[in-house]
């Protein structure tokens, strides 16, 4: 038997704002105590009228304290059977700071307790979404090349309680207090990325890539100044000056593409294009050019034209750092790269300069310029990803990605795939399907099925209706991460081939089965976080 004795009617728990809410909490409460065996304690505290009474201002007024007691019945009770004074202190003063689930306590007993439920109790939607997902990414090759996967010691820093900590600014100069493990984290990854990219400044607050773009858009740049970049159909990116983005809408934005034979940009009409326009920035980089750029000729086109120029290494990054691809920075007025994609990091951004004197200029741009406070989280984890780029291990896995993506090229070539450009430097792979008459989309659904993940593209030249696109983007370092190496990778683009060549007939399901079976004993081979 359990002693209610001691909520008698001298506390004076206030009445349901809501009967209904009351009502339907006492039958959770029900639900809840039998799950966890106190099943008599559910029914004796439902039939007690002091009880009960309590239970029902509870359920009746606080959804956030409803959410406490009904996920730890043995908490409740204890919260039943203390002094009643306390009780009823708690519980009045939980009611009024609804719904804000502060520090308070009702005698020793800490009402905050929700904070330590696992997700798995808490909201199993979303828990049941990330296991699922947790299991596709296993079960799914990965060969979109703007993705990647990181490390364990990365997902650590990403869930570290250093999420909590709120903060503007830089390190030694916060507008918060309570900052300085989270200045300790931040000075270690700007230190680590100088070293990785051999720069005088780095800045690795922006939330993302494109944010690095806007923030030294806005440092360097009056708004409608002139930009000139890779067109997005032969492989720019959107935060280049596109129409739908801020860049486009801000500033004059101009474009070069690339030679319609050969699929290479044209630096001598990339002269007379910066001669004719005048840009103040002149762009390289982007999201879908496979081979390397001249930064040399590129900053003596900017130097003749007076243009500063910008390097957007976010695909490359990767390949910079482990010494299996030519560095901007020698010849770039200011780099930005993502920690995504070939650096294997957290999703963020990243701004570097050889130019000390523009860095007050570049931390304004950033902050308060385009952002407020920082994910303390993510830079954790981008110091993390510097570390281990910085080994030798890493420097192997930069050279083995190029290896697989040349193999995967060769591979679909030697098929009869067109390949875009002819081959690649990089991590990137771009199909021309349209000599099998299909579209990027058609064989990305093919490819989906297979658990394979890719995404359509456009090529130089290409519709402007993404629905019509014949180009399909592939990329080497998710699976190489995984462990997958050329035997692989050529595997991969015989799989692939054979899909393709089966879509372009029109007959399919022989050869999906098949490659599925290929791809599971692939994902079983090479299985992720074991």
């Amino acid at each position: 038997m359990h002693d209610f004795s001691f909520l008698n009617s001298k506390c004076a728990f206030p009445e349901p704002a809501s009967a209904e809410k009351a009502a339907l909490g006492l039958e959770h409460w029900l639900e809840a105590t039998e799950a966890a065996g106190l099943s008599d304690l559910g029914k004796q505290s439902i039939s007690d009228p002091h009880a009960r009474k309590a239970l029902e201002a509870i359920f009746g007024n606080s959804q956030f304290l409803t959410a406490s007691i009904l996920r730890d019945p043995n908490f409740t009770y204890k919260l039943l059977t203390t002094d009643p004074s306390q009780t009823l202190e708690g519980i009045i003063d939980g009611l009024n700071h609804h719904p804000t689930p502060s520090d308070w306590t009702t005698g020793n007993i800490k009402l905050a307790k929700h904070l330590k439920a696992p997700l798995t109790k808490c909201d199993s939607l979303i828990a049941d979404a990330l296991v699922d997902e947790k299991n596709r990414q296993q079960t799914q090759i990965e060969l979109i090349a703007s993705e990647n996967i990181v490390s364990r010691a990365v997902l650590d820093a990403l869930g570290h309680e250093i999420t909590n900590k709120t903060l503007e600014g830089y390190p030694g100069a916060r507008f918060h207090s309570g900052g300085r493990f989270a200045d300790v984290t931040e000075q270690a990854a700007i230190d680590r990325a100088k070293e990785l990219f051999g720069c005088e400044y780095a800045n690795v607050q922006p939330h993302s890539g494109s944010q690095a773009n806007l923030a030294v858009f806005f440092a360097l740049l009056k708004p409608g100044a002139k930009i000139l970049s890779l067109d997005l159909a032969a492989g720019g990116h959107l935060s280049h000056g596109l129409g739908a983005n801020l860049s486009g809408r801000w500033f004059e934005a101009h474009h070069y593409g690339v030679n319609q034979e050969t699929s290479l940009i044209d630096y001598d009409k990339v002269e007379k294009n910066a001669a004719e326009v005048s840009p103040k920035l002149l762009i390289a980089g982007g999201s879908a050019y496979p081979r390397e750029i001249d930064f040399e000729r590129m900053a003596a086109i900017a130097k003749k034209v007076g243009a500063l120029f910008l390097v957007d290494m976010a695909h490359f990054a990767g390949l910079v750092a482990g010494g299996a691809h030519p560095s901007p920075l020698p010849h770039a007025d200011i780099v930005t790269c993502t920690t995504t994609k070939t650096l294997r990091g957290p999703r963020g951004g990243v701004i570097l300069s050889n130019k000390s004197d523009w860095q007050r200029k570049l931390q304004s741009a950033v902050f308060p310029g385009v952002q407020g406070s920082l994910h303390t989280q993510v830079i954790a984890a981008k110091a993390v990803c510097f570390g281990e780029a910085l080994t030798p291990k890493f420097k192997a896995y930069a050279v083995q990605i190029k290896s697989n993506a040349r193999t995967l090229a060769e591979t679909l070539n030697g098929r009869g795939i067109h390949i875009v450009s002819g081959g690649t430097d990089t991590h990137l792979v771009l199909l021309d399907l349209s000599g099998q008459g299909l579209t990027g989309s058609t064989v990305v659904k093919i490819l989906e099925v297979t658990n394979i993940t890719s995404n359509k593209n456009p090529i130089p030249f290409d519709s402007p209706k993404p629905a019509e696109w014949v180009g399909l983007r592939l990329g080497s370092s998710a699976a190489t991460t995984r462990g997958l190496e050329e035997a692989e990778f050529s595997e991969l683009g015989d799989i692939i081939a054979d899909l393709i060549m089966a879509a372009a007939s029109g007959d399919t399901e022989p050869a999906i089965e098949t490659a599925r079976e290929r791809c599971a004993r692939l994902c079983t081979q090479f299985p992720l976080y074991t």
